[in-house]
């Protein structure tokens, strides 16, 4: 049984966070799979997903540990091209991945007590995020 469902996103800033966790475990309710898998995947180059303990810190630590690793303020070949801006979210997104595959039993999601699903927008302008969540497995 496969099962599909898009979430949408809008961000406004470089660097914010979205808790995911409940709209995948909708999406995974809604499936019917009892046994199987979820993915969940951001459609564009420039936002990310994965998982963290979604509390203020780690959502001010993340975002800045990217900056530090892959400053705006690097020359890149990308800006060369294309004149915008944002080659440093390119590589901050394709760093953390564009998608997780998370376990499904019972009909939830295996996650630990302190790990949620984020997105993370990398890029420097505000978005509206098509999330795609595959939900794979037996009812």
């Amino acid at each position: 049984m496969v099962f599909q469902k898009e979430i949408q996103i809008e961000t406004t800033a470089h660097g914010e966070m979205h808790d995911l966790t409940d709209a995948v475990s909708d999406v995974v309710g809604a499936s019917g799979v009892r046994t199987g898998i979820v993915n969940v995947f951001n459609v564009g180059s420039t936002g990310a997903v994965g998982t963290i303990e979604f509390e203020p810190g780690l959502l001010h630590d993340l975002p800045k540990s990217l900056d530090t690793l892959l400053p705006s303020s690097r020359s890149y070949k990308h800006e060369q091209t294309w004149h915008d801006g944002n080659g440093h979210s390119h590589l901050q997104a394709t760093l953390l991945g564009p998608s997780i595959t998370v376990p499904v039993s019972n009909g939830r999601l295996v996650l630990g007590t302190w790990q949620q699903i984020f997105h993370l927008e990398c890029d420097i302008k505000p978005r509206r995020r098509t999330v795609v969540v595959t939900v794979v497995g037996e009812p």
